[in-house]
């Protein structure tokens, strides 16, 4: 059915046909009359052998959605249904922020592949908390990511008060933490990701992390356009403060090997999709490798089928994550990749 019905959405403005479509995944969910059970006889995926337990995390399944696709919680209960192991949410920020101008998001058929330019666009940590708090009371066994962030108008000089912010306010209502500071779409946001001052962001959080008593995992989301130099200062990162570990990959701002026409493809903002499928191996790889097994990766980036996500898995991935494969491929792809790995 999806294959029939992606053309005619594949028509329309990708930002607007993306709110359509969860709109009405969410009145199917929660309103049609046995909605719940024909989403989950459907696409649900209960399947022994699949279950995982990563950072002290039980997952039904290792297949999870990535930040961005539902930045402010608004349709968890829908997305989980489809089969999803869990949900990552944001990213979010202190304030509500309008995002970048549009359009700011593009489809690259030819390459599989979506350029975004969002902007961090969200209601606010606040609005975000409270609705998870409400969830998490009807639903608890939804495993839920925080993908926290700073507002466009803070300094990076200030940037830590931001984290800070999200850190406290979701801390009750999240099971683990992802720190972005690799975004291309905020101005100087992956200069935080410079030895120094992420390095003082992330000791930070998990000293405040140490004093609740109870802990979160805390993962770093990292840009696949880092070097191996930098690469390794990830590592030694990770390992000197101690957070539970790594989101590879976050997009790109590489154009190389595209067949999609310049007029797209000279548009600003982070590329996903299939032509990050390779890179995204190769970092998930190299940290892996590197670091001996020492931390979790979770990985992400040009999954679009069951042997996408086993190489991902087979280069030290515990985890992986969808987003763009899931607008190409449709829902069934969760579980066919959750058979896949059988």
């Amino acid at each position: 059915m999806y294959r029939i019905i992606k053309p005619v959405f594949f028509q329309f403005d990708p930002e607007k046909v993306h709110h359509f479509v969860v709109k009405r995944l969410k009145w199917f969910n929660d309103y049609f009359p046995l909605g719940k059970t024909i989403l989950r006889s459907s696409f649900d995926v209960n399947i022994k052998g699949l279950e995982r337990e990563v950072f002290g995390i039980k997952f039904k399944n290792p297949v999870g959605l990535a930040a961005g696709f539902d930045k402010n919680g608004e349709y968890i209960e829908a997305l989980s249904n489809l089969g999803f192991g869990f949900i990552e949410v944001g990213t979010v920020t202190p304030m509500p922020q309008p995002g970048n101008d549009k359009p700011r998001m593009f489809r690259l058929e030819e390459d599989q592949a979506i350029i975004n330019r969002m902007g961090f666009n969200n209601k606010g940590v606040d609005t975000l908390a409270e609705r998870l708090r409400i969830l998490k009371k009807k639903d608890s066994s939804i495993v839920i990511g925080g993908n926290i962030g700073k507002n466009k108008t803070t300094p990076n000089e200030e940037a830590v008060n931001d984290y800070i912010k999200c850190f406290d306010r979701l801390f009750d209502v999240v099971d683990y933490f992802v720190v972005n500071v690799s975004s291309p779409n905020t101005p100087g946001l992956r200069e935080l990701q410079e030895k120094e001052p992420l390095t003082n962001l992330l000791k930070t959080l998990q000293d405040r992390n140490a004093k609740n008593g109870v802990s979160r995992p805390i993962l770093l989301k990292i840009a696949p356009d880092l070097t191996n130099d930098q690469l390794n200062d990830i590592v030694e990162i990770v390992q000197t403060t101690g957070i539970a570990g790594v989101i590879a990959t976050n997009t790109t701002i590489d154009r190389n090997g595209l067949y999609a026409s310049e007029t797209i493809t000279k548009e600003t903002g982070g590329l996903s999709g299939k032509p990050l499928t390779s890179r995204s191996t190769e970092v998930i790889r190299y940290l892996s490798q590197q670091s001996k097994g020492s931390f979790p990766i979770i990985g992400v980036g040009g999954i679009h089928s069951p042997e996408d996500a086993k190489e991902k898995l087979d280069a030290g991935a515990s985890l992986i994550q969808l987003y763009t494969g899931f607008i190409y491929e449709g829902p069934g792809i969760i579980k066919r990749i959750c058979k896949g790995l059988l």
